[in-house]
């Protein structure tokens, strides 16, 4: 039986990297599509990890996509619960509003690849692995959250003062994607086609060069980094 729940929004945006690395630990995950799997906050109370992936959808959205409803109660079930819970993008989001933190419109989207700029809670913390890649990863949001009551900034960019949080060793958020799978890029490019299409200053041409820049060095960082993670959480 799968010890690790992963709530998935679109195909393309999976555990990537972090997947093999919990095989190698020796879980194994269960995905549920929010779209059209069952989810219960039950879910919350047996995995050993509950990871929250991204998607294009709004956090605040629950009136269009009631889905939302359901993962905001389940991660309310697993913070009561003090276990191990993760968020990527859209999942670090529904955390943070799971914590009673506001999740708005930013000045303008972050796609594609830049740096972030640790906190000193962020160096002292697994974040500090992606020294290595020089702090460089991908972004793909639009939406920012307000930092919830207890929690600890991690990393901000100039748009997004809190790219990163954590609440004690066990539950993380991040803002944007070390997990991504370089060789996968293209998905997420046909994905997010109208989105490129729409946002000044990107491009396919530069995302998918950038990828090949930098993906390989993201890859084995943030594999440290989950590493290290996954340990201060018992796991």
């Amino acid at each position: 039986m799968a010890d690790i729940l992963a709530i998935r929004h679109v195909d393309f945006e999976h555990l990537g990297t972090l997947e093999p690395l919990l095989a190698t630990r020796g879980h194994t995950v269960r995905y549920v599509d929010a779209a059209t799997g069952s989810i219960d906050a039950a879910m919350a109370d047996e995995p050993a990890l509950v990871v929250m992936l991204g998607g294009p959808v709004g956090a605040d959205e629950e009136a269009l996509y009631p889905f939302l409803r359901d993962e905001l109660s389940l991660i309310e079930r697993r913070l009561k619960n003090g276990r191990p819970l993760l968020g990527i993008c859209l999942g670090a989001q529904l955390i943070a509003r799971a914590l009673g933190a506001r999740v708005h419109p930013g000045p303008g989207k972050e796609i594609g690849w830049a740096e972030i700029t640790p906190t000193a809670a962020g160096k002292a913390s697994p974040l500090a692995q992606l020294a290595a890649c020089d702090y460089r990863v991908l972004h793909w949001h639009g939406d920012i959250l307000e930092l919830p009551d207890g929690a600890s900034s991690l990393a901000s960019t100039a748009a997004t003062p809190h790219q990163a949080f954590s609440v004690g060793p066990s539950v993380l958020g991040l803002q944007f994607h070390i997990e991504i799978v370089p060789d996968e890029i293209e998905r997420w490019l046909i994905g997010h086609a109208y989105e490129i299409a729409g946002t000044d200053g990107v491009s396919v041409e530069d995302i998918r060069d950038d990828t090949l820049a930098y993906g390989g060095s993201l890859t084995a960082c943030a594999a440290t980094m989950f590493s290290d993670w996954l340990n201060e959480s018992g796991l």
